[in-house]
């Protein structure tokens, strides 16, 4: 894995930095410098939050990511252009796999609709996160 990509350790230490407001203040500021697929991660996170099916242990992850995304000074500055949120994106997506068996496609659903309030239209495969988020379109079916 490229350096730039890699995600921090211990992502729980960062959950104190986690708060609504302080997360919608700086995903709106990332809306546009971080790109769809940050923000989609970002959301699918936050809305499993509220899931209480997701364990505590998950939730404290996720949290972990959420502040880690939040922190305005991390491994690599937000302010750089082009891999100022790769770490962050890192962080996100570890959370992501590590609790994705526990997230619903009501999650999913309420973070691609809160995409297209912000984003408008967009092609589905900016936002694949998952190998099962790939569909198959006009494939052959077996008879």
């Amino acid at each position: 894995m490229d350096e730039a990509m890699k995600a921090p350790r211990n992502l729980e230490k960062y959950a104190s930095f986690f708060t609504d407001d302080k997360f919608w203040h700086k995903l709106a500021r990332a809306l546009k410098k971080a790109g769809i697929k940050v923000v989609y991660a970002a959301l699918v996170l936050f809305y499993s939050l509220q899931d209480s099916r997701i364990s505590k242990k998950d939730k404290l992850l996720i949290l972990g990511a959420l502040g880690y995304f939040i922190l305005p000074v991390d491994l690599i500055p937000d302010f750089l252009p082009a891999v100022g949120y790769t770490d962050d994106l890192a962080a996100l997506l570890l959370a992501f796999y590590k609790v994705r068996q526990c997230i619903t496609p009501e999650v999913k659903e309420r973070a691609e609709t809160k995409l297209r309030q912000w984003f408008g239209e967009y092609d589905q495969n900016e936002i694949v996160l998952d190998a099962d988020d790939y569909e198959i379109k006009d494939s052959p079916k077996n008879e």
